[in-house]
């Protein structure tokens, strides 16, 4: 019998998609809960988010290779002597390590979260390949790019205000707008559907996203400082071998990021930086000495993010050296006032070391944790936020990149209106 207290955590989970572990600075988070509460008429597809753990689970009922051939591949790999950076890496990793097992131990005490967890099932979409989807990235490089244009269906009893984004043309409920270097606007409270080069994308409520390389990052700058942003999210295309050699995205060379105007997109009030790093030891030292102090942020706390398979195991070896099964957010803050405004509330400081436990999605993608740094984010409520090199939209949210509707695509979603 489950523990009422328990119960309790589990309910809020089942609505939110979130599961503090009061013994423990873990959370658990369930991404699929949590991006569904973005839209009305459309839910995310759990078998396209989570494809890769089907598919993992698939390899494991037909293997490839015996258990003993296995050992055998293990048993000739021999550890080499590590060099400073490697070291200095390896010992990060011994700091990190005590925090990783204990959330991970929170995870595997709470038997009905598993149980969440096990009882996800396949909703009969298939995964969707990269190579299925529109390359926004190319497509925004050509001489036509200025030339595209997108068009924005509305229902009868939501239509969009003018001043929303740069449209060429209203009909109805059809509205058509550039889809590249112009910032496209749902002011509704209803999800719109959006069709480009005969491909559907879902746009959820009141949010907003424009589409360009970083040489047109600075048009997002606001007028005036109290119109900024009071929380920053930054997935950067860090250069990364694996990705390279996949194709699966873009990297660009770390300098490229000391440009990004953070200082002017922050609110005057202030904004929280939240940016997802890799665990390569020279990228942290370059985001910790340059990177941070180029940008005018001040670090205040790691966290980590730490993957796990559907049934609660971690989805690979904790001390592999190149493939650990977690990731670090690191949070700072920019343009912050140590003293409160008098017509706004405090905001909270986020306490160092926490764990978020999740199951991936698609390589490269990042859980959505903006909920949970909406606590920390200085000046007025509700607060205004913005997620750069962006490859999905949330409701309330200014996302940005060169490919903001990759995971928009309607082959990641359900129809629900349509099977009611």
């Amino acid at each position: 019998m489950v523990e009422p207290e328990k119960n309790e955590e589990l309910f809020l989970f089942l609505d939110s998609g979130i599961y503090r572990f009061r013994s423990s600075n873990a959370i658990f988070i369930d991404p699929v809960r949590i991006l569904n509460s973005s839209y009305t008429r459309f839910r995310v597809s759990p078998a396209a988010y989570y494809s890769r753990s089907f598919e993992h689970i698939k390899r494991e009922e037909t293997p490839l290779a015996s258990p003993s051939s296995r050992k055998r591949k293990r048993k000739q790999s021999k550890s080499l002597p590590r060099n400073e950076t490697e070291e200095s890496a390896h010992q990060r990793h011994l700091a990190a390590r005590p925090l990783l097992l204990r959330a991970h131990e929170a995870l595997l005490g709470v038997k009905d979260l598993l149980s969440c967890l096990c009882d996800i099932k396949n909703d009969g979409r298939s995964s969707v390949e990269s190579k299925e989807l529109l390359p926004f990235v190319e497509l925004g490089k050509v001489w036509q790019a200025p030339l595209y244009e997108m068009s924005l269906y509305f229902r009868p009893h939501d239509k969009q205000t003018e001043d929303g984004g740069m449209p060429l043309i209203q009909c109805g409920e059809r509205e058509v707008v550039p889809i590249f270097n112009n910032l496209v606007v749902n002011k509704t409270s209803d999800d719109l559907e959006a069709e480009f080069h005969t491909r559907w994308y879902i746009i959820p409520r009141e949010s907003c996203f424009y589409m360009s390389d970083l040489g047109q990052i600075h048009n997002l700058i606001p007028d005036q400082s109290d119109h900024g942003f009071n929380l920053i999210v930054i997935d950067p295309p860090w250069e990364n071998k694996s990705a390279y050699q996949k194709s699966v995205y873009s990297v660009l060379p770390n300098r490229y990021f000391l440009s990004l105007p953070i200082k002017q997109l922050s609110h005057t009030e202030g904004a929280l930086v939240a940016l997802w790093i890799t665990n390569r030891e020279k990228l942290q030292v370059f985001v910790e000495k340059e990177l941070f102090p180029i940008w005018g942020v001040r670090y205040v706390a790691r966290l980590y993010w730490l993957k796990v398979k559907l049934d609660g195991s971690l989805i690979g070896d904790l001390d592999l050296f190149h493939h650990r099964p977690y990731e670090c957010l690191l949070l700072g803050y920019s343009n912050v006032q140590e003293v409160a405004s008098d017509h706004h509330s405090a905001f909270k400081r986020p306490q160092d070391n926490q764990v978020i436990i999740s199951v991936p999605g698609d390589y490269s993608r990042k859980p959505p944790i903006g909920k949970l740094l909406l606590d920390y984010a200085p000046g007025p409520k509700p607060a205004r936020c913005i997620e750069l090199f962006a490859r999905e939209l949330f409701a309330g949210w200014t996302s940005w990149g060169n490919e903001t509707l990759h995971f928009q695509d309607s082959r990641y979603f359900l129809n629900v209106s349509a099977e009611e």
